[in-house]
């Protein structure tokens, strides 16, 4: 009796397409003189992060899409990406054109299973360890400050419907986009094709998820919930935003240097953490 052919589990996705050229201006006027990635959250740029959480997760290779400021990526990630090789699109259209337009630039540059993630995003680096895998997106559950694009999902934990509001009615539930995806080759492919029928007909204002949406609805797109709720993450568009994720987020505290011994110390190290641990339990309340 032959045995049953196990298929082979899917690679780990080792290339991420960063979209980093939108002029961030609900930022203003931080964005003025820097692009929106380059902002910072409690001394740490929105991109340091993101670079950081790329190289513990094994990634190898990033794609950005630029078009503010892009001289501001380029010499922040000369000597600050790792491990990874940094390679850049830029988008010649930026000022007038949306993320579906930043999104179709890549569409020659990427030939691989890879993670889309926007520039605007802060998250704990863990939480990017069920996304190392192809069509999955990640979702959170919906908070009163929570706004833009939601999904529904099936009993099998797969996208059912995109809606661009975050209304709640009386119909199912819906969960908040946090506008990372993984996507398998073939996804790209099929995205590519809409992103094509969408540009050609000048819809270069759209966001990309109307390309999901259409793709969902044909049952052509098939993508893996992956919720984000457990560990801190916030999407950053405005100034209270930005108050927001630094309380999500807060500054690394160090210990000087003293001669009462280390088991002082020891119990000031545990005093901080405690501090520190009540104040993102309070920020995520």
């Amino acid at each position: 009796m032959k045995s049953e052919k196990k298929p082979y589990p899917p690679k780990r996705i080792t290339t991420a397409l960063l979209l980093a050229a939108g002029t961030g201006s609900r930022l203003l006027p931080l964005t003025k003189k820097s692009p929106k990635c380059l902002t910072l959250v409690n001394e740490t740029s929105i991109l340091e992060r993101l670079i950081k959480s790329l190289n513990q997760n094994g990634f190898k290779r990033l794609v950005v899409v630029t078009g503010h400021m892009e001289d501001c990526i380029r010499n922040f990630l000369e000597t600050r990406a790792g491990n990874l090789t940094i390679e850049y699109v830029f988008s010649p259209l930026y000022k007038t054109t949306n993320n579906i337009y930043s999104l179709w630039m890549a569409r020659n540059i990427i030939n691989e299973p890879f993670l889309l993630v926007e520039s605007d995003l802060v998250f704990d680096p863990s939480l990017l360890t069920e996304m190392l895998y192809p069509d999955r997106i990640a979702i959170a559950g919906m908070k009163p400050w929570l706004n833009g694009s939601t999904v529904t999902i099936n009993p099998s934990n797969t996208i059912n419907a995109f809606f661009s509001d975050a209304v709640n009615g009386s119909g199912p539930i819906r969960y908040k986009t946090v506008n990372i995806y993984s996507l398998s080759v073939s996804s790209w492919y099929l995205i590519i094709e809409k992103l094509n029928q969408f540009i050609l007909a000048g819809r270069v204002n759209d966001y990309y998820e109307k390309v999901f949406k259409q793709l969902v609805i044909e049952k052509s797109l098939s993508l893996e919930a992956v919720f984000f709720d457990h560990k801190p993450w916030y999407e950053i568009d405005t100034a209270e935003d930005l108050a927001s994720a630094e309380r999500l987020f807060p500054p690394k505290v160090s210990l000087p240097f003293d001669n009462l011994g280390t088991e002082y110390f020891k119990k000031s190290a545990l005093l901080v953490s405690k501090k520190v641990l009540k104040g993102n339990l309070y920020a995520q309340s």
